[in-house]
């Protein structure tokens, strides 16, 4: 099944990575598929709150920090991780229609 997901650094899950049309898989493969995705889904909600733990952080380090271009690299840093919550939610919600699948 790991030929069926490739993992992204930047969001810090697996995603689908299908080579084939999904009618092209058999419906034991769909099924397989379709439960390790719900699997991956699940675990979302918590990798987004390690995110917001980290952006938490750096928010604390910012409202003390007196060095511009430091404040600046922290702005930074929280925006790219705000950026990857919004794309988790987007993999979370995008593919609720798909999940309910599993279950019929």
């Amino acid at each position: 099944m790991k030929e069926c997901f490739a993992f992204d650094q930047r969001l810090g899950i697996s995603i689908p990575d299908l080579k084939l049309d999904w009618d092209h898989y058999k419906k034991e493969v769909q099924h397989s598929i379709l439960f390790n995705w719900e699997k991956i889904r699940g675990s979302i909600p918590d990798r987004i709150a390690e995110l917001e733990e980290d952006i938490n952080e750096k928010q604390a380090l910012l409202s003390n920090e007196s060095d511009f271009p430091r404040s600046c690299e922290l702005n930074s840093e929280i925006a790219e991780l705000a950026s990857i919550i919004n794309d988790l939610w987007i993999w979370f919600r995008a593919n609720q229609t798909v999940s309910t699948k599993v279950h019929q």
